[in-house]
């Protein structure tokens, strides 16, 4: 079975940075695309941003510029450092693996995290 586990979330004034860490244990971990999402009350849940495992990266206009989605060695761990965080950042931020390609936006079948809490203040 396999597990993803955000970490890193928490709260931070605007103009701040945090940096989400994801980690997929069990198996099979062969994921082709990981990618985090973000749902803020009454809203609902969208893109943020992906990485295949070729390292090709996709962003959402609202992030692009100020987040970085990476990657370790193993692929089995991505990060989101997000840079020049706004109030609008706050959400429930949501860790994301399929083995299908990566679509902007979007994942295919994916599995899913938890979730971790970003509360950006003004």
């Amino acid at each position: 079975q396999v597990q993803l586990v955000e970490s890193g979330g928490g709260s931070v004034q605007s103009g701040g940075s945090l940096r989400l860490s994801c980690a997929v244990s069990g198996h099979p971990t062969n994921f082709y695309c990981m990618g985090w999402f973000r749902q803020a009350p009454g809203k609902e849940r969208e893109g943020v941003a992906s990485i295949d495992s070729d390292g090709l990266t996709m962003y959402s206009d609202s992030v692009k510029g100020r987040f970085t989605i990476s990657q370790d060695g193993t692929k089995n761990t991505i990060y989101l450092q997000m840079n020049s965080l706004k109030p609008e950042d706050t959400a429930m931020y949501y860790c994301a693996a399929s083995r299908l390609r990566c679509s902007p936006g979007k994942l295919y079948s994916p599995s899913w995290g938890q979730g971790t809490q970003v509360t950006v203040s003004s």
